[in-house]
């Protein structure tokens, strides 16, 4: 224990708890991976299990790289990064709908390893800090609203904008997360309730103009529009989809059928990935989905317990920014797999299969790490230090108005 604790830092919980996911998901991952083999037609059950092991120790080699970085550099490194995810999202959104007849309406791929990468997510959480350092900033001022309409929500907005046509739950997601750390971090409620106005505002006119101009944005809108629409209808394919994990979780009973023994992987399209939460009731019952319902309360308990730790605002609203969407995130996913919401598009985090998922998860969960980590650190040492490493270019003055 003592040598792991020379190279690991932070709440040793969380690293359990996330281990134990990530090593767990190789069974359900390993199982649903025979849909894509013998009914898509893609790959190996081994290479598909080889693959998913790179990408977790991938995932693991970025959550140890960032936890080992103090946490007060994300501040300034989200004020770099908001332009850098806004040109990703615009190069997603210009590629296309498809590429190679795949749906690209979400990706672009990495060059030279060949892997897609979905830029929303990266840019939810860059957002996510860049709100947390906005509002550990100004702490100690009444935020009037023209100055934070300018500093917060017009970033914010943008990178919102281009997220939403090809994916709209992550444009709801990350909106109701910000809304969130506003609430916590103390902006003023006048202010948020006018916010909430204009965003549902915006989302009505955006789906005014894609039913009158269907053909704008083609597989883009019309898909998660149609996948609203289609919520309650069994005969759609996203009804199909439902229907199929809602079998899987009828038949799983209390125990489950056992590792390996699903039958309705081989009719759920996104059994790795999407609906793996069903696949994960049907082979391991009723007790297995307790198993993993328990261990995501107890991650949100331990992320609750470094909000309370962490000696600065900043690090306090770090937390509840990046840490508590992994967890928001995996209730949506189960209530998808329970038609309990519709179709999201949202990955069970640490589980389901999937390149960007994993990293990203990764990156929130090592920034979280790294709060823990630095937990006495207070915010008189924090003012004492470079917080951003910006301040080669700019003076401290001008930093402050960033």
């Amino acid at each position: 224990m003592r040598y792991i604790k020379s190279y690991i830092k932070g709440d040793l919980f969380i690293w359990a708890l996330v281990a134990v996911l990530a090593l767990f998901s190789f069974m359900p991952v390993y199982s649903a991976s025979t849909n894509l083999v013998y009914v898509a037609g893609n790959g190996t059950t081994i290479g598909i299990l080889i693959k998913h092991a790179v990408l977790l120790l991938m995932g693991f080699g970025i959550m140890f790289f960032i936890h080992r970085v103090p946490y007060r550099y994300f501040s300034g490194v989200s004020v770099v990064m908001i332009p850098i995810v806004i040109v990703l999202l615009i190069v997603t959104l210009a590629q296309g709908t498809t590429i190679g007849g795949a749906n690209a309406a979400r990706w672009i791929r990495i060059p030279i390893i060949g892997v897609g990468f979905q830029t929303s997510t990266l840019a939810g959480l860059v957002i996510m800090v860049y709100t947390a350092r906005y509002l550990a900033k100004n702490k100690d001022v009444d935020i009037s609203f023209k100055e934070s309409l300018l500093k917060l929500w017009v970033p914010i907005a943008l990178v919102l904008m281009f997220i939403l046509p090809a994916n709209f739950s992550t444009t709801a997601i990350v909106f109701l997360m910000v809304l969130m750390v506003c609430f916590v971090g103390g902006y003023p409620m006048k202010y948020l309730a006018g916010i909430v106005g204009a965003g549902v505002l915006v989302l009505m006119l955006f789906v005014l103009a894609a039913k009158a101009f269907p053909g704008l944005m083609p597989n883009r809108v019309d898909t998660w529009i149609s996948r609203i629409d289609a919520f309650s209808d069994s005969e759609s394919k996203e009804g199909y989809q439902v229907e199929n994990a809602k079998i899987a979780i009828a038949t799983g009973g209390l125990t489950g059928k056992g590792p390996g023994k699903s039958v309705q992987k081989n009719f759920l399209p996104q059994s790795s990935s999407d609906f793996i939460f069903a696949i994960i009731v049907e082979e391991y019952g009723l007790m297995g989905a307790c198993v993993v319902l328990l261990a995501y309360f107890m991650l949100t308990f331990r992320m609750y317990v470094a909000t309370k730790k962490a000696g600065t605002v900043f690090g306090k609203l770090l937390v509840v920014g990046v840490g508590f969407p992994i967890v928001f995130q995996s209730v949506i996913n189960m209530m998808v797999a329970t038609n309990l919401g519709p179709v999201t598009g949202q990955t069970l985090p640490l589980i389901s299969s999937g390149g960007t998922s994993i990293w990203m998860t990764c990156l929130a969960v090592g920034m979280v790490l790294s709060v823990t980590a630095s937990a006495n650190v207070t915010e008189e040492e924090l003012g004492a230090q470079s917080e951003d490493p910006l301040e080669s270019l700019y003076p401290n003055e001008q930093l402050e108005e960033v």
